[in-house]
């Protein structure tokens, strides 16, 4: 195993917290709550209290005062190598709003909603991907006019992780002309005049986890809830999604560690024609390839990681992380399924279920195309 030049006792400290809550607190319920379709709440209050939701966040509205990309990164990898990431979509759909709040809400917003959602007794979503598209927000749809001391707001947003339980949504709305800086932020809060929501159907993956279509209709907004300036909010926040897209790309990372650890311990105790699967050789290089993958995107992720906490954002290799990440798990995931063949396929492991989450993090948080295209963008080319 290679050494780590950027861990500190600190940091080692951090992540066996969260090993332990991830041991104690979510493998062993993985499978009941994948099949219910639902954690219970009580588990965002522990995760909360182990301080993963504030990051940023400061101490006066009940975050920990400062950030580490490490740790970031740590608690990502950590909840991903559980196996489990519906539950942690579960758990994380709150994180993409709660910088937003902190920079560009009012202060009376601030002091009301931070720490509660912070500490996991409330949940907040993020709320831009629209039916009529993803990614591309620059054609965003949903409308807001103002309206005396109000803004209402039209239209809808789907795929919003956390979307039937959160309190709070940070809202994104075209108040201007087209493109990115006629896009403006408001704070909705779930009992708003005009607002309502509908759960998604079923779907391939994050079984735990609910994802949400919202509706405005006629949606009358206080016009102190506009975040930052208008017709720049989205510009505001564009930095934010960087710091998601290395969390997506941690979480891929503990993925592909949990699936490369099921497939060795079940290479060691399977036998087939009188030898154990890891005495085969194709069974080797299987292995010795998912491994070289997975360290590949430890290390690449500890450079971006120092990076960020250096004060500088390197956009195009969280981009390129990301791609290459998502990249990796799918081969890491394939291959484990593979050596565990039959076994891996029953619904209750650990590669099933990551098997099936693969493809939403190479959609969620940026998609591999557009990754590859703003990677290039920002190399200068």
């Amino acid at each position: 195993m290679l050494l780590n030049a950027y861990d500190t006792e600190e940091r080692r400290q951090f992540r066996d917290t969260v090993r332990r809550f991830v041991d104690t607190e979510v493998r062993p319920y993985a499978d009941e709550w994948d099949e219910a379709g639902d954690i219970p709440w009580e588990l965002h209050e522990k995760a909360g209290s182990l301080g993963v939701f504030g990051f940023g966040i400061d101490e006066q509205y009940g975050g920990l005062g400062f950030d580490d990309c490490f740790m970031r990164k740590a608690w990502m990898e950590e909840m991903g190598a559980s196996g489990a990431n519906g539950v942690l979509a579960a758990l994380v759909g709150r994180t993409i709003s709660i910088d937003p709040i902190q920079k560009l809400a009012s202060e009376e917003i601030r002091e009301r909603v931070l720490a509660d959602v912070v500490a996991g007794r409330k949940g907040s979503s993020l709320a831009i991907t629209e039916p009529s598209g993803g990614s591309d927000v620059a054609n965003l749809q949903t409308r807001a006019h103002r309206d005396g001391n109000h803004y209402v707001l039209n239209g809808s947003k789907t795929f919003i992780t956390g979307g039937m339980k959160s309190d709070y949504f940070v809202v994104g709305a075209r108040t201007g002309g087209e493109g990115l800086n006629g896009i403006s932020l408001f704070f909705v809060e779930k009992d708003f005049p005009g607002f309502s929501r509908t759960p998604l159907g079923a779907k391939m993956g994050w079984w735990a986890s609910d994802q949400a279509t919202l509706y405005f209709d006629d949606c009358r907004v206080p016009a102190e809830n506009l975040m930052g300036t208008e017709g720049r909010g989205f510009i505001e926040i564009m930095k934010n999604f960087n710091l998601e897209r290395v969390g997506l790309t941690s979480e891929a990372l503990g993925m592909m560690k949990e699936a490369l650890r099921c497939s060795i311990e079940w290479a060691q105790e399977r036998k087939t024609f009188g030898q154990r699967l890891i005495e085969h050789q194709v069974i080797r290089h299987k292995i010795a390839d998912m491994s070289a993958k997975t360290e590949a995107l430890d290390a690449y992720l500890d450079q971006i990681c120092h990076t960020i906490n250096e004060g500088e954002m390197p956009v195009a290799e969280i981009c390129k992380a990301k791609v290459f990440g998502t990249k990796a798990l799918e081969f890491v995931a394939s291959e484990a399924m593979q050596i565990l063949g039959g076994a891996g396929y029953l619904r209750g492991n650990s590669v099933e279920r990551i098997y099936r989450e693969v493809k939403v993090l190479a959609i969620g948080g940026g998609s591999e195309e557009i990754m590859r295209d703003l990677a290039v963008r920002q190399m200068g080319l």
